[in-house]
């Protein structure tokens, strides 16, 4: 099955931490190269006419039966989510990612993405932007004492794949994530871990509507928070693309709180889109054994 093409978002955007929706890492890069720009990609595409439905906030209930929640839809979407990826032993897609790091936007980044459940295993290699061109990362859980495995480009990758602890200074310099928190498995544990506790705060304004996104159809999910007191949310906003065939979270975009002069709806934080999606390949040790 093919994802959603996810793309640059418009706004632009303003680090902050987010200790709940954890992302692919990029951060091998910081280790040996600089960063330069890439041509934005499609934007998502306006939302398919037709009503706009919007979870309504909680109400008492007299019967002593749960009261409806703002998050009751999205909690459903990503329980969905949960049952389809449980028979998801592997998958392979192209990834864009494009993150705030240290207050400076990123360009975004293509990257050939292979992922094995058991053992919890990632391969990336670099598709663009040109001078990261054939760069390799791979990590196998419980092997090579939990290091991730590293292949240069150029001279530096001269001497093969090099041994790199995932949470390396040098790799969180340059990401906010580590390979460690990758994938479409970890994104749909984080969603239902921090949607369900956003149930219970009653203090998320949902809004929700059916998306034309790259030539599919997708439930487009906007959660937005009040206020950053308290460290209780990451994200001003938080919007999320669940694929109507597969149901899965294919595009993740996360914004700041807005700020004088800025955008209103938050500057960008992080957008991570799912491309080419095909499940159940059969990937075996040799595609991440390095």
């Amino acid at each position: 099955m093919s994802s959603s093409r996810g793309s640059r978002s418009r706004s632009r955007p303003a680090r902050r931490s987010i200790p709940w929706l954890l992302w692919p890492a990029l951060g091998l890069l910081g280790v040996v190269l600089s960063v330069s720009a890439q041509a934005p990609a499609p934007a998502p595409s306006r939302p398919v006419p037709g009503p706009s439905p919007a979870a309504a906030p909680p109400a008492s209930n007299p019967a002593g039966a749960p009261a409806a929640s703002a998050m009751d839809r999205p909690l459903q979407l990503v329980n969905e989510a949960r049952q389809a990826f449980a028979g998801v032993r592997d998958y392979s897609c192209v990834l864009l990612v494009q993150e705030r790091v240290r207050g400076q936007l990123q360009p975004e980044h293509m990257i050939d993405m292979k992922v094995r459940s058991q053992p919890f295993s990632v391969y990336m290699r670099w598709l663009g932007p040109r001078q990261f061109a054939g760069q390799e990362a791979c990590y196998v859980a419980g092997r090579n004492n939990n290091q991730m495995r590293v292949h240069s480009r150029g001279i530096l990758g001269a001497v093969g794949f090099v041994s790199l602890d995932p949470r390396d200074p040098r790799v969180m310099e340059h990401s906010r994530h580590t390979i460690t928190e990758a994938g479409i498995g970890n994104i749909i544990n984080r969603l239902a871990q921090a949607w369900e506790t956003e149930r219970q705060l009653n203090l998320t304004q949902v809004n929700i509507a059916e998306y034309q996104y790259n030539q599919r159809r997708c439930v487009r999910v906007e959660a937005v928070h009040p206020d950053p007191s308290g460290g209780r949310f990451g994200s001003y906003r938080t919007v999320i693309y669940f694929d109507k065939e597969n149901h899965l979270p294919t595009r993740v975009e996360l914004y700041d709180w807005p700020r004088s002069g800025g955008a209103p709806g938050g500057e960008l934080l992080e957008c991570y889109s799912y491309l080419n999606l095909r499940f159940n390949v059969g990937l075996g040790d040799a595609t991440f054994n390095h």
